[in-house]
């Protein structure tokens, strides 16, 4: 006779073996992980088959789940559930709460105007209507601080209007001090499958939240990296090397990013020039901020809120930005960064930067379509290779997470809306549409077999992207951050129109006080303390006591 044992498994071991069903982990990582924990072979199989087993409808994860096994034979005789406690998708739960609870009702959702909205246009909204029965009335607005404004201006009026908002990270601070959005950390506990947050990388997982609370599901990956020419790489190794004495890759410092922008611009111009970075105002903050904090620089003084950032690492940032612009084009300062994408890829530029579109725009992947219609045939294809910049460093520039309105007379519909959308299901279709801008940002985004499929390169691009979003820099997430980035941007631009890199971050400086004077210190001190806390804050400084551009020209 056989008899049975009962064996208690912790709940993270269940989630680990859901993981592995749902191929988030290898198998490897999933036998060592369970072995760690002492689990014979019939509860590991015992353990397998419950997780297989669970069902839609299971909503709520019980702390420890019960197994049994047969303890006299080798193999599994029977398996009986005593709890039905395994996680579910989030996708599922979602849309069968919606659709039982809200049929027939009509969700209110901002989004920004232009190729942004062909994604819910085209895909998300209409899937979501057909399996929930909820329409979505997509509105439109306008890019950055116009939107901003607009859904700031909506809750002060109490109008209501909106149900699900669009929330740069960088807003997070003043849309929770203003009441704009809602706490939602009791919808997470309530409908969400914990393993989803798991799958979140480092970085993405807190771009929600606000000191400790979570205020939206982040949704886009908006790291920027540089976009290279691999094949003249190749070609020109050996001629580069024998005159700069080291191998021609993409540049660990400054000083390599100008002595290979030097060498392409004086063996090629005007025909190619060694690199094409968007240096016209609205476009420097982030670049500016990826010197600033590879050499030790910070923002402010974190018990006062005095401005440093004209300390020497400042000016040392805009003096090195504004010296690599001999080796790019002539007019740079006037071009942005679509005019500088197109002449990448139509094959006039070595180096430029830009978002993860670029990179799939670059090799051709979804500009047949007609909402790329307007993106010239790559010239670039097979030819393109992606790196982080300077120091091993990113930046997340802009991004997106979804909210919930705290004005939204649904704020249940709208939180399962958000959880639906940035399911790993529906989220990895979104960001594999050929026209998305909405870029991975999900651990299983980045291995996805089906995305690493869609071009000849797609492996590197997205193995960039995810080490991109390890080693990023952050936006500066408090009040007034928009101003923030303002009034860098018009420093560098004054840097490079000819004004004293001291003189442009001084004047930099005296309007971040003023921004801090206006807004109140005791409460960007607050927010500034937040941000200190956030990964990517503060990168690694790794060109503290690196070679700097500056070098060659002295």
């Amino acid at each position: 006779m056989s008899k049975k044992q009962k064996i208690e498994v912790p709940a993270h071991l269940y989630h680990t073996t859901n993981k592995y069903l749902r191929r988030q982990i290898s198998r490897r990582e999933f036998l060592a992980r369970t072995a760690a924990a002492g689990l014979s072979l019939p509860a590991l199989g015992a353990l397998l088959a419950a997780c297989v087993q669970a069902t839609p409808e299971t909503v709520e994860v019980e702390k420890i789940v019960t197994v049994e096994v047969e303890k006299e034979v080798e193999k599994i005789v029977t398996v009986e559930v005593e709890k039905e406690a395994a996680p579910t998708s989030s996708m599922l739960v979602a849309e069968t709460v919606a659709r039982e609870k809200y049929a027939g009702e009509t969700l209110n959702v901002t989004w920004e105007s232009g190729l942004q909205a062909q994604g819910p246009l085209n895909f998300s909204s209409p899937e979501w209507e057909k399996r929930t029965g909820v329409k979505v009335n997509l509105i439109e607005l306008g890019v950055g601080t116009e939107m901003f404004s607009k859904q700031l201006t909506e809750h002060i009026a109490g109008t209501g209007a909106f149900d699900v908002l669009q929330v740069w990270p960088m807003w997070n601070a003043d849309y929770v001090f203003s009441g704009v959005v809602e706490p939602i950390d009791d919808f997470i506990e309530q409908y969400m499958n914990p393993v989803d947050m798991e799958d979140y990388t480092d970085l993405y997982r807190g771009m929600g939240a606000f000191e400790g609370k979570n205020y939206g599901l982040f949704d886009d990956g908006d790291t920027i990296i540089l976009y290279y020419r691999k094949d003249l790489f190749e070609e020109h190794s050996d001629e580069f090397a024998d005159r700069f004495g080291y191998p021609l890759a993409p540049p660990a410092n400054w000083k390599e990013f100008d002595e290979i922008a030097m060498f392409f611009t004086e063996k090629f111009a005007p025909d190619l020039y060694g690199a094409g970075f968007p240096r016209t105002f609205g476009w420097n903050s982030w670049p500016w901020l990826i010197h600033f904090k590879a050499i030790g620089g910070r923002l402010f003084d974190p018990d006062t809120m005095e401005p440093l950032i004209n300390g020497p690492e400042g000016v040392k940032a805009v003096a090195e930005m504004t010296a690599s612009l001999q080796w790019m084009p002539p007019g740079i300062q006037q071009l942005g960064a679509t005019e500088t994408l197109f002449e990448f890829i139509d094959g006039r530029y070595v180096f430029t930067w830009g978002w993860p579109p670029w990179g799939r725009w670059a090799a051709g992947y979804g500009t047949q379509t007609e909402q790329l219609a307007w993106v010239p045939p790559s010239q670039v294809a097979g030819k393109t290779g992606y790196a982080m910049w300077p120091g091993d460093l990113s930046h997340h520039a802009a991004g997106f997470s979804l909210a919930v309105s705290a004005d939204s007379p649904r704020k249940e519909l709208a939180y399962l809306y958000i959880q639906w959308m940035t399911s790993p299901e529906i989220s990895l279709q979104r960001v594999m549409l050929p026209y998305a801008l909405r870029d991975p940002y999900r651990i299983t985004h980045f291995e996805s077999t089906l995305y690493r499929q869609l071009w000849a390169d797609a492996d590197d691009y997205l193995d960039t992207l995810l080490e991109a979003g390890e080693k990023s820099s952050l936006d500066i997430f408090m009040p007034g951050g928009q101003e923030y980035h303002d009034a860098l941007d018009r420093a560098a631009s004054a840097a490079f129109g000819g004004t004293d890199p001291q003189e442009a971050m001084d004047t930099a400086a005296n309007e971040f006080a003023e921004i801090n004077e206006r807004l109140g210190v005791e409460r960007q001190k607050q927010a500034y303390a937040n941000y200190l806390t956030m990964k990517g804050a503060y990168p690694p400084a790794t060109l503290a006591d690196a070679p700097s551009n500056l070098e060659l020209y002295e």
